[in-house]
């Protein structure tokens, strides 16, 4: 969700998160590692054809 800034966030333990940019996205789906605000977690990554698998998903596995 984009909000045009300044913004302030008030998190469920009550503080306070500020941003002064012009414009700020907020996460809504809470897979951000810098929750409030998003960070593109939500997006899925995709694997490149016939690539051989990576480190974790042999571990998956």
């Amino acid at each position: 969700m984009l909000v045009e800034g300044p913004v302030e966030v008030v998190q469920e333990d009550g503080t306070i998160a500020r941003s002064d940019r012009p414009v700020v996205a907020l996460c809504t789906c809470r897979r951000s590692l810098i929750f409030p605000w998003c960070d593109t977690s939500h997006r899925g990554r995709k694997k490149k054809r016939n690539a051989p698998p990576t480190a974790s998903e042999r571990r998956a596995e």
